[in-house]
């Protein structure tokens, strides 16, 4: 039996987040390495906000990759193996090639710094909008997404989460009459999500090409522990092939189910989220269902890692 960790994006932070692991050197100077990169301090900003700049994508990206990190250095510090395999939701993938040795923290915080931003950039304010469809099944949800677009605009799924849960990305018009035609098709909900960035959407091409501007200046290695990628479902180990699914993955949809039940197929029957929030460990349960011999566990604080824990070495797991 293997394990695997998963790494969140943005969208899981929130004001407070990791308190519970103040104390712990590995978590502090993490935050504190971050720091030194990006001139302010990203733990002060992380449990006192203001939450407003704290959702700004430039700032968010930037905590939430030192957020994993953090509970990934606390992990190993108290003994916890390395996993089979590591995926990431977005810019979980950033976190995910940290930890597998890929990227250098310093680089990597510099790096979604610099992608928060041209992401913030390729699109007017205010004028870019993302919702998730709830209840209808990706062909729906892309038939919502043609319908409304036919009218002018760009609207396109970006997200296939799980089933019966996908997210539309585009241009704030389109977007809000892609929601309505999905309430029209039957959709259970239909909710307008509080990020102005349409994030995977072609929209994100500017950034993209941006991006890898910047990339070509990064030093990649490959990584020591096996990463699928969340924007091809493959393996990768090449960097450059890993450069290049980077720059691919800004503009292009984020296919999760996939990923988890290829993680599945790997054999791996413990999916542990490093991030703060359980967003990936309630989406992993519905993909896995509840028939499956699959434990989704989420580690956030000290409780949650010390079961995590307890839970591997049950598992007689030894990928350290």
């Amino acid at each position: 039996m293997t394990f695997a960790l998963v790494f969140p994006g943005q969208g899981s932070q929130s004001q407070g987040m990791l308190a519970a692991l103040g104390a712990e050197p590995q978590a502090r100077s993490t935050f504190a390495a971050a720091a030194r990169v990006l001139g302010y301090d990203l733990w002060e900003l992380t449990q006192s906000g203001p939450a407003e700049r704290l959702n700004e994508t430039e700032y968010t990206q930037p905590a939430m990759l030192a957020a994993g990190i953090a509970l990934w250095r606390v992990w190993r510090q108290r003994g916890g193996p390395e996993p089979a395999v590591v995926a990431g939701h977005s810019l979980g993938e950033f976190t995910a090639l940290v930890c597998a040795g890929a990227l250098e923290l310093e680089v990597a915080i510099e790096l979604v710094r610099f992608r928060g931003r041209v992401m913030q950039e390729a699109v007017p304010s205010g004028s870019g909008a993302m919702a998730a469809i709830l209840g209808l099944s990706d062909v729906q949800v892309l038939e919502a997404c043609q319908t409304a677009a036919a009218s002018g605009g760009v609207v396109e799924p970006v997200n296939f989460n799980g089933p019966g849960q996908v997210v539309i990305a585009g241009e704030r018009a389109a977007v809000e009459r892609a929601t309505q035609e999905a309430k029209r098709l039957g959709a259970k909900r239909a909710l307008m999500l509080s990020i102005s960035v349409p994030a995977h959407s072609t929209l994100m091409r500017p950034a993209a090409e941006r991006l890898a501007k910047k990339l070509d200046e990064v030093a990649l290695t490959s990584p020591r522990i096996t990463y699928l990628s969340a924007a091809d479902v493959q393996t990768h180990s090449a960097p450059e092939d890993i450069r290049q699914l980077l720059v691919r993955q800004l503009a292009s949809p984020v296919r999760w189910q996939e990923t988890v039940q290829a993680l599945l197929a790997r054999n791996a029957r413990q999916l542990i989220e490093c991030g703060p929030g359980k967003v990936l460990t309630g989406l992993n349960r519905r993909i896995a269902g509840a028939g499956a011999h699959v434990q989704c566990l989420a580690m956030e604080d000290s409780a949650s890692i010390d079961a995590a824990l307890a839970s591997t070495r049950e598992s007689g797991d030894s990928h350290a």
